[in-house]
């Protein structure tokens, strides 16, 4: 699925949190954040797509996940807290080339030809990948062997870039072909940024191999690059991006720009990012999978990086200048987000995880600060029908979109207040419940509940201020004097 994905090493914050954060970018696909509680884990998992049926470990924990409303196409999680403060997003679908995936095919569904023949069941992929792992996982690292056995058991239809972090560690995961995969620890003072494309550049097999303290991958791996004669790179540096990624014409106008926006926000005095003397063009093959931020970095960065759109730079969509180059790459805060969330762990608070979330357009929306450890999400983030309403959160956020879209100029400012106002007020209600020093799920229930009244609040005051100004807009409008 076409997304987004930043993480933050605990040094590279402001505050020693670590983050990973995904805009999920399907199809205006219609979300919720829900809590699933122990007894509410199957015993065992069916794929919708892909008809595999897996087994399931017993003693699941409680989490959160943001599935799809209609469960027509599987339940697609898209990402969560559990109770052990892990927190994972998954996935970002990555690229890959002819090389890789002739050599460990993709696993896909097929259904049979006649009824002679049986269905030949496909991998694992998006649709599963949550429910399979998060509750089931304690650091960060576990998760990425979790995944890692269910990958080379069961396969996978599609090419996958997957996050983990816990309160000292994030894990970035790419799938390689089918079976295969590689996983590297992010170093602490970095932040990575990863648009739709292979995204390691760098990889230490012999740690790998050895004693894995930050780079694991399938016991193989060696031997499949060998054997298939995939390794592209010169010199004797192992850049596995060359070996196992994509260098395309459409990676130039749909994802390496997307990287370039974010280097060029994280980075602008340690790298060159525009003139004609630039390190780094919205075009480059090379920029950097992570790099070491100019300053630290907080939420409101990484919600900034997510709802970008070009903006100070020719290529903004809504500038409202001639630049011949409005428009021509692919925004990250994209018009059919489904759900963005940021996953922070805290390691300095009682209660750890923080779930951010934030439905619809990023560029229009805003993110609200959730506590993961509760029985249940309140009602304005859970309770969402396929039928448009302002009762609740998402519907909210996609008409206030909508809405504002067309009417960028006059509409922004109050886009702005809008999202400063609930980050301003729901960093103060998380203030407020952390210096409880509980992690009692009553308490952060009340939390949460106190966190979506001013969001609706919030939100209800925007989407009006917005219908007005669209209103005003109309193309019907006639004033006596306009004759």
């Amino acid at each position: 699925m076409p997304c987004t994905t930043v993480l933050v090493g605990r040094k590279a914050s402001n505050d020693g949190s670590t983050m990973v954060a995904r805009t999920d970018d399907g199809h205006f696909d219609v979300k919720k954040i829900i809590v699933v509680n122990p007894k509410d884990q199957p015993k065992t998992y069916k794929s919708v797509l892909s008809h595999v049926e897996i087994p399931l470990p017993e003693n699941p924990m409680r989490y959160t996940t943001c599935p799809n409303v209609d469960p027509e196409k599987g339940l697609w999680p898209a990402t969560g807290i559990n109770a052990a403060n892990v927190g994972m997003t998954a996935t970002e679908t990555i690229t890959s080339n002819p090389r890789v995936l002739a050599a460990d095919p993709l696993v896909k569904y097929e259904k049979a030809r006649s009824r002679r023949e049986k269905d030949t069941i496909g991998g694992i992929g998006e649709e599963d990948m949550v429910t399979l792992v998060l509750p089931y996982v304690h650091t960060a690292r576990e998760g990425v062997l979790r995944l890692a056995e269910l990958l080379e058991t069961y396969g996978t239809w599609e090419m996958n870039g997957i996050c983990f972090n816990d309160e000292k560690e994030c894990w970035w995961m790419e799938t390689i072909g089918g079976h295969h995969w590689m996983a590297r620890r992010v170093p602490d003072d970095h932040v990575v940024i990863a648009p739709n494309q292979w995204g390691m550049d760098a990889f230490d097999l012999e740690d790998a191999f050895g004693k894995q303290e930050a780079h694991l991958c399938s016991k193989d791996l060696r031997e499949f690059i060998e054997k298939n004669h995939l390794d592209l790179n010169q010199g004797g540096v192992f850049n596995p991006r060359n070996v196992f990624g994509s260098r395309r014409d459409m990676d130039h106008v749909y994802n390496t720009p997307r990287a370039w926006f974010m280097g060029r926000y994280l980075a602008p005095k340690s790298h060159s990012w525009d003139g004609p003397e630039a390190e780094f063009t919205p075009e480059s093959d090379d920029i950097p999978w992570s790099l070491v931020p100019d300053r630290k970095v907080a939420v409101e960065d990484v919600e900034y990086l997510l709802s970008g759109h070009y903006q100070g730079t020719p290529y903004n969509p809504y500038t409202n200048q001639n630049t011949g180059k409005r428009g021509m790459y692919r925004s990250i805060g994209i018009n059919r987000t489904g759900v963005t969330s940021i996953c922070q762990i805290r390691p300095d608070k009682k209660q750890k995880g923080l779930e951010w979330i934030c439905f619809g357009s990023t560029t229009f929306s805003t993110f609200v600060p959730l506590y993961p450890n509760v029985e249940k999400m309140p009602a304005y983030m859970s309770q969402v029908a396929l039928e448009p309403s302002t009762e609740n959160f998402y519907w909210s956020s996609r008409l206030i979109g909508a809405l504002a879209d067309p009417n960028y100029n006059t509409s922004i400012q109050e886009i702005y207040r809008y999202q400063e106002a609930v980050t301003t007020l729901g960093r103060q209600i998380v203030m407020e419940y952390d210096a409880k020093d509980t992690d009692d799920p009553a308490v952060l229930a009340e939390a949460n509940a106190k966190i979506c009244a001013m969001a609706k609040e919030k939100t209800a005051e925007t989407l009006g201020k917005i219908l007005l100004d669209a209103s005003q807009h109309m193309r019907n409008g006639f004033n006596l004097a306009d004759n």
